[in-house]
């Protein structure tokens, strides 16, 4: 691995520890005004100083993120696709990695579908954006789905996370599950855990500390703290399940629910 490439992967996760708490906020590109991100700049800025890096689109970035700030930026760079369609898989590259070095970004990100009638087309995206972003020496952040038919198992999770490391991807998010540790046993790259849907406070801070204990290095969480009614106390519980290894029941009563 290059300098260049290796400096920017240590900006994600942190070499400390070897963790992360990715904030994303990315949810817009295919999903339009998101609750609780219906005003970026008001919603999302608070939280800046207390996430290890943000994942956003470049018109986001553009708009409301101050170049003055200190984070390290992961910018999604697939898209071509919105809730109004039956098949999200149906994506492209959407972001020219010369723009990704315009905005000095970390890594950039991009969706497959493994067991979508799209598979193939997601794999090869991600293959091309792998050999662009190491011509710049930028990292490729793989965020994984199954198709709807398939269950969210250790089995079909184990499947998507390597393949997306075999074609190249440096970090790879996933979903929780049964038995996780047997899908970070397999993947040779780090892992992150994404934070999906809305649940409680506790539920979400828990499951950042059972992906960590089972092997993740990070998470990468959005709707959970920017749709919590206590945002700033959300991020601040999860980062010390992450980063400090408390135990969840002490991060909510002690961090969150103050």
């Amino acid at each position: 691995m290059d300098y260049g490439m290796g400096n920017r992967l240590s900006r994600i996760i942190k070499p400390k520890d070897g963790k992360t708490v990715m904030l994303a906020v990315d949810h817009g590109y295919f999903m339009g005004p998101t609750g609780g991100l219906e005003n970026i700049g008001k919603s999302v800025t608070p939280l800046l100083r207390y996430a290890d890096s943000l994942m956003l689109t470049r018109g986001i970035l553009r708009s409301h993120i101050d170049p003055k700030i200190d984070i390290p930026i992961v910018l999604r760079a697939s898209g071509g696709t919105s809730i109004l369609k039956d098949d999200l898989s149906d994506e492209d590259i959407a972001v020219s990695m010369e723009d990704a070095v315009r905005l000095n970004v970390s890594a950039v990100a991009l969706s497959i579908f493994i067991g979508s009638k799209n598979e193939k087309q997601g794999i090869i995206n991600l293959s091309k954006l792998v050999d662009k972003g190491y011509k710049y020496g930028i990292p490729v952040l793989a965020v994984t789905a199954v198709g709807r038919e398939m269950t969210r198992d250790a089995r079909y999770l184990s499947l998507s996370v390597r393949i997306a490391a075999e074609t190249g991807a440096s970090i790879v998010k996933t979903y929780y599950c049964e038995d996780f540790e047997k899908v970070v046993e397999t993947c040779p790259v780090p892992v992150v855990v994404a934070g999906g849907k809305k649940t409680s406070e506790a539920e979400a801070i828990k499951l950042a500390y059972d992906a960590v204990k089972h092997g993740a290095s990070g998470v990468d969480m959005g709707r959970n703290i920017f749709q919590s009614e206590k945002p700033i106390n959300m991020i601040k519980a999860v980062k010390a399940v992450v980063h400090k290894g408390i135990s969840p029941e002490e991060a909510y009563n002690s961090i969150y629910n103050i």
